[in-house]
């Protein structure tokens, strides 16, 4: 596999090609998800969760996921290591260009930031300081306790518009890619129609462009319960390889998210 940049992720959307991004945390899995051809690899602040064991993603800090992204950078050789922002280190533009810069020297390639309207200056700056945006709008975890829990959104006509708009509008500011999350299908099928840069879904159908799953999930290692728009890859196939394999295949294929996996 060449190695997977943003004009990469462009192409493959122009194409009608579907892509495959998997959170990584350590050099060893990055490895092996480079080694299958998963051409995103994100180092989520689900490590709070997954790794720490918290509650939610809050408690996870820069120096978590430059330390993170250090180790998974080590792996991938080809993939695109994208970096989470973690909880109020992108309050300001300032502190988002200060903080985007330690994650850039930690090894990403780009960072991800959550949310709308209000962040498009700062996205903006960004990208003009040659740090790689992309965008997540959805269920954004860091703000589980405004939506009071971690619940579906976007079906409401107003919230789904609003929700375009903003897809549209960080595109706009310069954002190369755009995360998606937990929304109806439908909706997360006009996102991707409404926006020319590459969007990847997680519990957002099958009609992005690419599919993201975090990687506790994907093997069926998660503490507590495995979310409905997930899938255990690895009790179908008893191999790790080859259960990456398969996730691969069945996004390529439009196999997977299927209806199950999927909110209407």
């Amino acid at each position: 596999m060449a190695k997977i940049t943003t004009a990469s992720l462009l192409k493959m959307k122009q194409q009608g090609n579907k892509f495959s991004a998997l959170t990584a945390y350590d050099a060893s899995f990055a490895s092996a998800f480079d080694a299958q051809g998963i051409e995103v690899l994100l180092i989520g602040d689900s490590l709070g969760m997954v790794l720490q064991g918290q509650d939610d993603t809050l408690p996870v800090t820069v120096a978590d996921i430059a330390y993170h992204t250090r180790s998974v950078r080590k792996g991938a050789k080809n993939a695109l290591v994208m970096a989470d922002m973690p909880f109020m280190s992108y309050a300001t533009t300032e502190l988002a260009m200060t903080n985007a810069a330690e994650l850039m020297r930690a090894g990403a390639s780009m960072v991800k930031l959550e949310g709308g309207q209000w962040l498009l200056e700062t996205v903006s700056a960004l990208t003009q300081r040659g740090i790689p945006v992309c965008g997540h709008l959805g269920l954004t975890p860091q703000s589980v306790h405004l939506f009071g829990g971690f619940k579906i959104q976007g079906r409401q006509a107003e919230q789904a518009q609003a929700m375009i708009k903003d897809a549209q509008a960080l595109e706009q500011a310069g954002a190369q890619l755009l995360v998606i999350e937990c929304v109806p299908a439908s909706l997360a099928k006009a996102i991707t129609e409404a926006v020319s840069i590459p969007v990847i879904g997680i519990g957002a159908g099958k009609d992005t462009d690419g599919q993201i799953l975090v990687m506790h999930d994907l093997l069926g290692i998660s503490t507590g319960y495995i979310p409905k728009f997930s899938k255990n890859f690895l009790a179908e196939t008893g191999d790790i390889h080859l259960a990456i394999q398969r996730y691969k295949a069945q996004v390529a294929a439009q196999e997977f998210p299927a209806d199950e996996h999927t909110f209407n």
